[in-house]
Parts: structure tokens; sequence; C-alpha cells
């Protein structure tokens, strides 16, 4: 079973490359992010007819999420019921035995910023949802656009990032905690070459020069953990033309 996430950074842009990736690479599973397109505008039968499953929250301009999938989706559950947010960030649903939770991390925009505090607030209702989840499935998977990048090494230049959001600590601390709920980072289950990112600014030749960061996630729990196999970032989505900012990250469950 292949897993990815990918944050699309508009499904309307960028539906033709989705389903060119997808006929390169049929993983299956495939959680979006910021597919920024209200539901009644959904590209529904073009994914469907591509194959794949669909389940889906969105919002015009901003945020939304969707779950791709070869196999049926059940127990479908749009965003955090033990967080009031009115942004579509997160939907949750069952594949094969795995509950698959795709979301969309608040950015945070500056340390001094209330975009900031509501990043930390909603990092700590997600813990909750991680929590309720575990107790209710042994097969967690949590996919998305984290907006954190764990450790300096997921950062081209720590130096020039610091007092920034992404890597400060309290947003570490938040990565670090999910962790201690007994989740893996599945791509640093593996030897990985150095300076691989999932993310590039589009400014000052960002990707051409590999600043990047590494802030699109697959965490596991345990027993998902001891099924993977690989996690590996793919960087070709992002040399297309008119790319995401973002390119896909897809793991490996035997």
């Amino acid at each position: 079973m292949k897993i990815a996430t990918w944050n699309v950074n508009s499904l309307k842009v960028r539906l033709p490359q989705v389903l060119q990736w997808l006929t390169d690479n049929p993983v299956d599973v495939l959680c979006l992010q910021e597919t920024k397109t209200v539901d009644e505008k959904f590209p529904l039968a073009e994914i469907e007819a591509a194959g794949y499953h669909v389940v889906y929250t969105g919002q015009k301009t901003y945020n939304g999420v969707a779950i791709l999938s070869r196999h049926p989706i059940d127990d479908v559950v749009k965003n955090n019921p033990l967080f009031d947010d009115e942004h579509q960030r997160i939907i949750i649903g069952t594949i094969q035995g795995v509950r698959i939770i795709c979301a969309y991390i608040p950015n945070g925009q500056s340390l001094e910023s209330d975009k900031y505090q509501y990043k930390l607030r909603w990092l700590a209702g997600l813990h909750e949802l991680l929590a309720h989840e575990l107790k209710q499935h042994e097969n967690v998977a949590l996919l998305g656009d984290y907006n954190i990048a764990p450790e300096d090494r997921d950062v081209h230049d720590p130096v020039a990032w610091q007092g920034q959001v992404l890597v400060s600590e309290p947003e570490r601390a938040a990565f670090v905690r999910m962790q201690e709920m007994g989740f893996t980072d599945a791509f640093r289950m593996f030897e990985q070459p150095e300076k691989l990112y999932s993310w590039w600014d589009y400014r000052q030749m960002g990707f051409r020069l590999n600043r990047g960061l590494r802030i699109d996630h697959i965490l596991l729990s345990p027993s998902l953990a001891k099924r993977c196999t690989a996690c590996v970032i793919d960087k070709v989505p992002r040399k297309w033309e008119q790319p995401s900012d973002h390119t896909p990250v897809i793991a490996t469950l035997d």
C-alpha cells in the first residue's frame, strides 16, 4: 500500500498535474492540501474517471483538503470535532483498515502574529484529535503539510530562518509531542540524502538553488511504522511548468 501527501496550492490550477502524477505514480491513497476549491466546484468527475474514490472539504481561495483513494473510504470525518474552526483543514477516512488523517496545519505568518497563536491552539486541538483516533484505531497515519520543519537538517539555512515561523521551538515541540504519542516520522526511518526538502519558495530561484524546507510529512502509528518499507520525496512535479511550491511525499506500507 502506497500513501502520499501533496500540497497542490490550488487544485483548479494543478488538476492536470495531479492526474498526470497519479498516472505516473498509481498510489493507493493521495492526500491533498490547499485545494482552494468550494465543494460545489470540486473536480469530482475527473478524479473518479481516473479511478479514484474521493472525499473532500473546501472553501474559496484558502485551505481545503481531500483524500483520493483507489479503495472505498469509510467513516469520514470533516474537520476536528474537538476544535472549533471555520477553516477547512482536516479530513479523515478509513481505507483498507488504515485511518488516514489529511491535515493542512496553519502557517502562522510570524511569531508576533495572532495567526501564530491560532496555529499553536490548532496544534493542541490536533493532539487531542490524535489521542482520540489512537484509542479507536490501531493503524493511524497523519499526512499533510505540517508547516513545521522538525529539525535544523530540514532547513536549507537554519541561521537565516532563526526567529521565523515553521522552525520555532513551540512548533517543533508540537511535532515532538506527536512523536511522544507514538507516531514515527516515516521519512526519517530510512537513510536519506542530505538537503532533501518538500517545499521551495517561488521567489529568488528557491527551487533551482535548493533553498527549501521539509515541512510535508507522513507520521505513522507504531503498527504502521512496522509495515513501512520506504519513504521518499518526489521532486519531479516541482520541475513542471506552473508547479505547486510543494512536492509529493510517498510512504510504502507492506
